[in-house]
């Protein structure tokens, strides 16, 4: 399992009880595996299987999980629905088809709402999920409180079941974090450069433009230098990427990079470059 290095608290805390999975029928091991490596991703765990064809443990499953063994290692299974389902509050099914079952209708980010307010509560929840050929029935629609369906092209609307699986946790998630993400940049490590080091290297890349007698005619100069400093001011450049460009400009100028302090303790007014 990746992990990263510096994972951002907001990321890793949900105070909200998450929803469970329910796989009806599932006729394949690798598509259940896929579909709690999905959950894995968006911390999701409580997966139920209802009457799976190829019984169960499955092999199969645990190696498409790609070691999602946590949640394999929970699994649940049942003989019907109903019992799958008993101790839920709330319960979605999943359909990409209009239904003579008269429910309400809603996308994964509604669905994401109404099921992270119950979660919230500390209420239990649920996605049910169809079969790979023909996805739920009538009866089993019927079971739950609504409907979720994604906004997809209906003349090509079948998704395999991890798919729709990691599209509803994707947005549980997402609701339930308030879409924080598990990193960003460092902004104490990297810096913003401050101004007058900017301004620093323009002068420097327009010397040395200069020198090769880049901009031509003369007279557009102004202009040319203009459009080169807006390209960097837009580039939202770090302290650090600015030394790096200064040091690149001063290779090509076949100047030497400032030496470090155990080469030389001669000064040298020269930006060192930098592969951070």
């Amino acid at each position: 399992m990746t992990r990263n290095a510096n994972i951002r608290d907001e990321a890793l805390t949900v105070d909200v009880r998450p929803p469970a999975v329910i796989l009806c029928e599932p006729q394949l091991g690798e598509n259940i595996g896929t579909a709690a490596r999905a959950m894995a991703n968006f911390g999701l765990t409580d997966l139920r299987i209802v009457n799976p064809r190829d019984g169960w443990p499955s092999e199969k499953a645990r190696a498409a999980a790609s070691r999602a063994d946590h949640v394999i290692d929970k699994v649940q299974v049942f003989d019907s629905l109903e019992a799958a389902i008993a101790d839920l509050t709330f319960v979605y099914a999943t359909t990409a088809r209009s239904r003579e079952v008269a429910k309400p209708v809603q996308g994964p980010d509604e669905a994401a709402a109404k099921v992270t307010g119950l979660g919230a509560q500390g209420l239990a929840t649920g996605y049910i999920f169809g079969r790979e050929r023909w996805g739920l029935n009538n009866e089993e629609v019927a079971l739950a409180d609504a409907i979720v369906t994604l906004p997809v092209d209906p003349n090509f609307a079948s998704l395999n079941i991890a798919q729709a699986v990691l599209v509803c946790a994707y947005e549980w998630r997402k609701t339930a974090t308030n879409g924080a993400l598990p990193f960003v940049l460092d902004t104490e490590a990297n810096p913003p450069v401050q101004k007058d080091d900017l301004l620093r290297f323009f002068e420097h890349l327009e010397g040395a433009l200069d020198r090769v007698t880049f901009y031509r005619p003369i007279e557009r100069r102004p202009h040319i230098v203009r459009n080169i400093r807006n390209i960097f001011q837009k580039a939202e450049l770090t302290d650090q990427e600015v030394k790096t460009l200064r040091g690149i400009i001063a290779a090509l100028e076949g100047r030497p990079t400032r030496p470090r302090k155990d080469q030389s303790d001669q000064p040298d007014d020269t930006p060192e470059a930098s592969s951070e």
